[in-house]
């Protein structure tokens, strides 16, 4: 319904632009991997890839794609769409994982992993996902899908471990933070493996990722703590 609304505003704007502004114009349409399903082992996600949204979420998100795929093939509103895999660094939603982990762990608190943590994300920095969409929002195809990675896959649990022995190491405990983690029951719909081939984006926007995800995770932890 947010997506409705941003297109039909945008529609509203671009019938009073004269042609000058109407070719700057761009909605670029910010979306997830969640959209194309669970892959198995040594799979990628493409731009060839065909939807498949597994959870209420990961579906509403898929029909606000197709949303503003269709409003340029009807209403000639620019769209470019993109899909990320999982975000993470300073000011994120605390609910989130990665900030989950790190707080929690700050605090001596249990951290709670999904299942036996064996889900498979593929991280990214969100400078570098910023960069990413700056970058499309220049030199980017009116109608093009651009699927952004940084080629970061980690098993769940391997990452709440990174975050633990970050804290450890910056902020050192009697007890290890591994000891807080705690498995919980999965939650319905949980996709196990998501993974990015960005060729695409590399090749045309000509993006790279900056941070590895070691040090990106360390400047994140870092953040948090100060």
């Amino acid at each position: 319904v947010g997506t409705l609304q941003l297109l039909e505003a945008c529609r509203a704007h671009l019938q009073d632009c004269d042609a000058a502004q109407r070719a700057a114009f761009r909605f670029l349409h910010v979306s997830t991997d969640e959209v194309y399903g669970s892959l198995a082992d040594g799979a990628e996600f493409s731009e060839a890839s065909g939807y498949d949204p597994r959870s209420p979420y990961s579906a509403s998100k898929a029909a606000s794609d197709h949303l503003a795929a269709a409003w340029r093939h009807t209403f000639g509103v620019p769209t470019i769409i993109t899909n990320c895999g999982n975000n993470y660094g300073p000011f994120q939603f605390p609910e989130k994982f990665v900030p989950t982990l790190i707080i929690r762990a700050l605090k001596g608190q249990a951290l709670p992993i999904y299942g036996a943590g064996g889900q498979v994300r593929d991280w990214i920095h969100v400078e570098d996902h910023a960069r990413a969409l700056l970058g499309v929002l220049a030199r980017g195809e009116i109608g093009g899908k651009y699927l952004i990675g940084a080629g970061e896959q980690r098993r769940n649990l391997e990452l709440a471990e990174l975050v633990c022995d970050l804290v450890d190491r910056l902020v050192p405990r009697n007890a290890g933070s591994r000891s807080l983690i705690a498995h919980v029951a999965d939650r319905p719909g949980h996709d196990q493996r998501y993974a990015i081939d960005p060729a695409h984006v590399r090749a045309t926007i000509g993006w790279r990722p900056a941070r590895s995800l070691q040090e990106g995770l360390e400047a994140t932890v870092r953040w948090y703590i100060a």
